[in-house]
C-alpha cells in the first residue's frame, strides 16, 4: 500500500512540474480547455511581459448591450460623427480591455473617418496587469461567453452594419472568429499574431480575405503555424495576405517592453490601408 502511495505521489509531482522553456510552446488561445491550460502555462506566460503603465484620456465611452446568454456585455465605443453603417470591431490582447486598447481604438477611429469603432470587453470588466493575472482571467473565461459577446456586438451594430475587425494576440484569434460569425456582414479582418483557425471547413465559410501580421521570432503562433494557415486558407478557397516581421510576440504593443516601433509603424500602415479599402 505504501508503495502504491509513493508511486502516485511521484506521478502527481510530474503532472504539476512547470514546462521547461525549451519545450514546445502551445499556440495562442485555442478551445476553452486549451485556453485554461495555456493560462496556467509558465512558458506561455513568459511570452507576455507585464505592460508598462498607461492612462487613456480621449474620445469614447463605455456602453452595455445584450447577449444571447442573458448576461449583459460591455464595450468601449466611439461613434462616427456622421451616421454610418461602417463598423470596426477591436479585440483586446489577453490582458483585457485596458487603456492601451482604448487608445488603439481611437487611433483607428481618427485615421479611418466616418466609422463606428467598438472595442469589445471580452473579460467582462476584468483586466490583468501581470502575466499571472491575465492567465487566471483567460482560464476563467468560457469559450461560450466569448462567442456570446461577439454575437451581441454584431447585433448591437445592426443588420445593415458592414463590419471589419482587428485584434492582437488573443484578440487576433478573436478577430478571425468574429469574421466567421459576422457572415455576409463581414467586410475585412486583420489579425495580429493570433492563433489561426485550423478547420478548413470553417474557413470555407469566410466572406472576406484576411490580413495576417506576424513575427518571425514568435513561438505562439510560430512561422510554421502561419505557413500552415496559408495552406489551409488556400485549401478553403480563401485569400490571406501575410506580413511577417523580424520581431517577437506582441511587438506592436507600445506598452510591451519589447515593443518594436519600426515594425509597428509598418504593420499599422498595412492594416490601415487594408481597412480603408474595406470600409470605403
Amino acid at each position: 500500500m505504501k508503495k502504491l502511495i509513493l508511486v502516485g505521489a511521484m506521478f502527481a509531482m510530474q503532472a504539476f512540474t512547470p514546462r521547461p522553456l525549451e519545450a514546445p510552446i502551445p499556440l495562442c488561445q485555442t478551445s476553452e480547455h486549451d485556453m485554461a491550460m495555456l493560462g496556467a502555462d509558465p512558458a506561455f506566460q513568459m511570452l507576455h511581459e507585464a505592460p508598462l503603465p498607461f492612462h487613456y484620456a480621449g474620445k469614447g465611452e463605455m456602453i452595455t448591450f445584450a447577449t444571447s446568454d442573458g448576461k449583459p456585455a460591455s464595450a468601449f465605443f466611439i461613434k462616427s460623427a456622421k451616421k454610418s453603417d461602417k463598423w470596426l470591431f477591436v479585440y483586446q490582447e489577453w490582458w483585457g480591455l485596458n487603456d492601451h486598447i482604448k487608445k488603439e481604438a481611437e487611433t483607428f477611429y481618427n485615421d479611418l473617418g466616418d466609422v463606428n469603432v467598438l472595442a469589445l470587453d471580452m473579460y467582462d470588466g476584468q483586466v490583468g496587469t501581470t502575466p499571472q493575472e491575465a492567465g487566471k482571467i483567460m482560464q476563467s473565461t468560457p469559450k461560450e461567453r466569448l462567442e456570446a459577446i461577439m454575437k451581441g456586438g454584431i447585433a448591437y451594430a445592426g443588420k445593415d452594419a458592414k463590419i471589419a475587425s482587428v485584434g492582437w494576440c488573443f484578440g487576433g484569434m478573436l478577430s478571425l472568429q468574429s469574421a466567421l460569425l459576422e457572415g455576409k456582414q463581414a467586410v475585412g479582418c486583420v489579425m495580429y499574431y493570433g492563433r489561426p483557425e485550423q478547420d478548413v471547413e470553417k474557413l470555407k465559410t469566410l466572406n472576406v480575405d484576411v490580413l495576417g501580421i506576424f513575427g518571425k521570432q514568435d513561438k505562439a503562433p510560430s512561422p510554421e503555424m502561419v505557413e500552415q494557415f496559408e495552406q489551409n486558407m488556400k485549401a478553403a478557397g480563401k485569400q490571406v495576405t501575410v506580413k511577417m516581421y523580424d520581431a517577437v510576440h506582441g511587438f506592436a504593443n507600445p506598452s510591451n517592453p519589447k515593443h518594436d516601433p519600426t515594425a509597428t509603424a509598418d504593420a499599422y500602415k498595412n492594416a490601415l490601408g487594408y481597412l480603408k479599402k474595406k470600409l470605403s
